[in-house]
């Protein structure tokens, strides 16, 4: 069975849990989206999102300089309170993302840091693509919304699949740490500093 994207999508914002969460449970419930969301809550993912709200102003800037000392990110980590930020669970966590980030490149945090210039300029590009391809008209609009969610699985970092497992998005990580420690838990922003660059 073929799930779109803009359910998956659906799905995603209305439980906040992961876009590869949201794909599974809905492949899993043959497209039923009610269904897909008593999965979630089953599999204690949507727990994440009834916490997404609240605030985070504890947390780490958590430094990874990679071996070569020729690679390094900053990353801001915030939590609920110091105790937590104070974990071991929550410093494993933010190492991760950190060297994560250092193999990975994103550009930004969430899509919706992205400039719109930018994607508009991605989705021009991808239309000419496909047009240069000779695919038909009734498709492009469907080809070029694929293309440019591919766009924000490699910039995206909470779209971006986790280097330690390909299988799973950032987001889908950082909705695990969210359950397993009972706090919200965002990664605010970072920074990836190459030498020479």
């Amino acid at each position: 069975m073929s799930i779109s994207a803009q359910t998956v999508k659906e799905l995603r914002e209305k439980t906040g849990a992961g876009m590869m969460d949201c794909k599974k449970a809905l492949e899993e419930t043959q497209g039923n989206f009610d269904k897909a969301i008593d999965y979630l809550r089953e599999k204690g993912i949507a727990k994440a999102a009834s916490k997404a709200g609240r605030s985070t102003r504890e947390g780490v800037i958590y430094s990874y300089i990679h071996p070569g000392n020729k690679l390094g990110v900053l990353v801001e980590i915030n939590c609920e309170t110091d105790f937590v930020a104070r974990n071991e669970d929550f410093m494993n966590f933010s190492k991760d993302i950190a060297m994560h980030i250092a193999a990975s490149a994103p550009t930004s945090v969430k899509r919706e840091e992205i400039d719109p210039e930018v994607i508009k300029k991605e989705r021009e590009i991808y239309r000419q693509q496909a047009i240069n391809e000779g695919k038909p008209e009734k498709i492009l609009d469907k080809i070029v919304e694929g293309k440019v969610e591919k766009f924000f699985a490699e910039v995206c970092l909470m779209e971006q699949p986790f280097v330690k497992d390909s299988d799973r998005s950032v987001g889908d990580i950082v909705n695990d740490i969210i359950s397993k420690i009972g706090e919200n838990i965002s990664i605010k922003r970072f920074s990836r500093f190459r030498l020479g660059e």
